[in-house]
């Protein structure tokens, strides 16, 4: 099979698209022909050696990615013969191998994809769209809210934006550039701004994004900000909030993957403001669901299978994963990177 290989950690260059032996699947197991391969922000961070939730940098060579979908084409010893020839989507977790035309994973682990939705879109839904499920349990919207969700063209702030807007909340969207903020809307936001004047310099009389926000808003106050950025963008946000608000932190992209930190505040602070701050990933996420992690998953793929969840999906050849590293890394995507063999 042909497959991207990791030989040294470092740049994207680094991955090198290769001919390799086809993994054989063990008990319990089952080989899926790929058809679509998640790419995580994560990717590049162990790329380059980092362990992110991992206890050690993974063991090289190997072949990254931890999303697939396709067809399962063969079986391991003991396993299910129900689920030969199934279309199947799986978030392999530890293990890795999905940037590949073959991938091994537990036949317990796998769902059947369901019939309205493609091989990308389940790939967006059961690693991205899992994450949206767990992040949405700490915080019950309503018509009365008022969410702020930066980063909302991306793969998590899209459906965050359309689950809010499903539930009634008014929906202001934060994104990067015109092309962005045009997805945005599409997407269902009542408001979209472009964050990314704050950093290239305001054109001449026009307003801030936070003045724009306020602006559409009036006298009234956001009641959640769902925070993945970070940095300055996230503290405006959170400078939004009323009192009672929520800041729901998932990620801190826009202080640096590799070097970035997640606001913080003192709970001095927090009082002062009459708000709360709860980071909600790792394990947190997980003893909230009940240690369920498939629950997230099924949740997940039963709204997008609805329609009222939509997944947006960027797809690269798989033989271009680096470029599809590199344009993660710039922040030049849309929505759920997927690479298709």
């Amino acid at each position: 099979m042909h497959a991207i290989r990791l030989h040294a950690f470092g740049p994207a260059e680094n991955l090198h698209h290769e001919r390799t032996d086809d993994p054989l699947p063990g008990p319990g197991q089952v080989r899926i022909a790929v058809a679509a391969a998640g790419v995580h922000l994560l990717d590049t961070a162990l790329r380059e050696g980092m362990t992110g939730p991992y206890p050690a940098p993974v063991e090289l060579p190997t072949i990254p990615g931890r999303e697939v979908a396709g067809v399962v084409e063969s079986l391991g010893e003991g396993t299910d013969p129900g689920w030969l020839g199934k279309r199947v989507v799986v978030h392999l977790g530890m293990a890795p191998g999905g940037y590949a035309e073959l991938a091994v994973a537990a036949a317990a682990k796998l769902h059947e994809i369901p019939g309205t939705l493609d091989e990308a879109e389940a790939v967006a839904m059961i690693g991205t769209g899992r994450t949206t499920m767990g992040i949405l349990q700490f915080t019950e919207l309503g018509p009365d809210d008022i969410a702020i969700v930066p980063a909302a063209a991306g793969g998590i702030g899209t459906l965050l934006v359309q689950y809010a807007k499903n539930a009634g909340a008014l929906v202001i969207g934060l994104a990067g550039g015109p092309a962005k903020v045009s997805r945005v809307l599409e997407n269902g936001a009542d408001l979209a701004v472009d964050y990314s004047q704050e950093s290239v310099g305001e054109i001449p009389g026009s307003p801030s994004w936070p003045d724009q926000v306020h602006g559409h808003l009036g006298e009234r106050r956001a009641t959640v900000v769902f925070d993945s950025v970070g940095g300055a963008t996230a503290r405006a946000a959170v400078d939004l909030l009323g009192k009672g608000g929520k800041h729901i932190v998932f990620g801190w992209s826009g202080a640096g993957l590799h070097d970035g930190e997640p606001l913080t505040y003192t709970d001095e602070e927090l009082a002062e403001r009459g708000i709360t701050s709860e980071s909600v990933l790792g394990p947190v996420m997980i003893q909230k669901a009940g240690g369920d992690i498939r629950a997230l998953e099924e949740s997940s793929l039963a709204e997008a299978a609805s329609g009222r969840l939509r997944p947006a999906v960027q797809r690269f050849p798989l033989a271009e994963a680096a470029a599809a590293h590199r344009a993660l890394e710039s922040r030049g995507t849309m929505g759920k990177v997927v690479l298709v063999p």
